[in-house]
């Protein structure tokens, strides 16, 4: 009988399927559920760095000559931050059995490495990082946005010996060679890819609002690519899809391209827990039906070593499909 489990950051997971770090994992009673739904492993809501610095000038802002300064405040609510974080990940680990993965979100490294030392002594099991972020300066230094990132797992490494786990966005020149780096300086696993959020304009009102919340199944296509190219090219760390999967078959896709987790989140606002059993029911079956016995025996089938010059097929499959259309 063929096996859906899979090793993923070194962690052992029953299923593919990991809850990514949302709403949905905000608490530990949530979290026993989506354990008791079949999630093999949850990444807890993440500690935003913005959301601190943002409290840290409205609290400035209210109480101007009152504190001794800018560093003050950013510390206290830090620490209060960090408190209630580090209540999070003990209160999971008392209820769950699955692997628990902390989150965090940051851009400049230096504070938060005593944070993944707090983190790590609390009981998580791996740790997330986002260092996502838009670059828009003008005099931006090519390549500084990826060498931070770099920086970043360096320091980590450093201070603690969980997993590390980073979190891409998809607004990299070139994912492998990045992927490249993190897996030498440190990181064990790569997820493809973080999301934006996405902006949108009320004509109406004239003003700027929010877009869409959730991901598309169109953005599926782009993990897979990337997913494929990467593991492909840097096969020695562990790959997590994320984005655009809403469906069971996308499971086996993103298996099939190189990944050995799935991370999932809009699909289960939009259908339920029920979509982590339909999921785990559908691989399972799925391995079964063509005979492989295990999740890491379909992982990379169809990756871009094992599929015959990719990108060539993939521009004359452009060209074949819009040739022959008419207007």
């Amino acid at each position: 009988m063929s096996t859906i489990k899979t090793v993923y950051a070194g962690l052992k997971l029953k299923n593919p399927i990991i809850v990514a770090s949302s709403g949905l994992t905000d608490s530990a009673v949530k979290n026993k559920k989506l354990e008791e739904a079949g999630a093999a492993a949850v990444v807890l809501k993440s500690l935003f760095e913005e959301q601190i610095l943002h409290e840290v000038k409205a609290m400035d802002h209210q109480q101007a000559g009152y504190y001794d300064g800018i560093d003050y405040l950013e510390q206290y609510v830090r620490n209060h931050h960090l408190g209630e974080y580090l209540q999070l990940i003990a209160s999971t680990k008392e209820v769950c059995t699955i692997p628990v993965i902390a989150s965090i979100s940051c851009y400049q490294g230096e504070g938060w490495t005593e944070f993944a030392q707090e983190i790590e002594k609390a009981g998580a099991d791996a740790l997330e990082v986002n260092t996502m972020a838009l670059q828009t300066e003008t005099d931006y230094s090519y390549g500084s946005y990826e060498k931070r990132q770099v920086e970043i797992v360096d320091m980590l490494r450093q201070k603690v010996k969980l997993p590390i786990i980073v979190k891409l966005g998809e607004n990299l020149t070139n994912p492998v060679a990045l992927v490249q780096q993190l897996y030498a300086h440190g990181a064990s696993a790569v997820v493809l890819f973080n999301r934006l959020y996405q902006p949108d304009i009320d004509i109406e009102h004239v003003k700027q609002c929010a877009g869409g919340v959730f991901t598309t199944p169109a953005a599926l296509t782009s993990t897979l690519r990337w997913l494929g190219i990467s593991s492909a090219r840097v096969p020695q760390i562990s790959y997590a899809a994320s984005g655009g999967v809403h469906q069971p078959e996308d499971v086996v896709k993103t298996i099939l391209a190189g990944a050995s987790a799935v991370e999932v989140c809009s699909a289960l606002y939009e259908q339920g827990p029920d979509f982590i059993q339909r999921s785990t029911g559908f691989l399972a079956q799925w391995l079964e039906d063509k005979g492989i016995a295990s999740v890491e025996q379909a992982r990379g089938r169809l990756n871009q070593k094992n599929v015959r010059d990719t990108s060539t097929f993939e521009r004359a499959q452009f060209m074949r499909y819009f040739s022959s259309r008419e207007a």
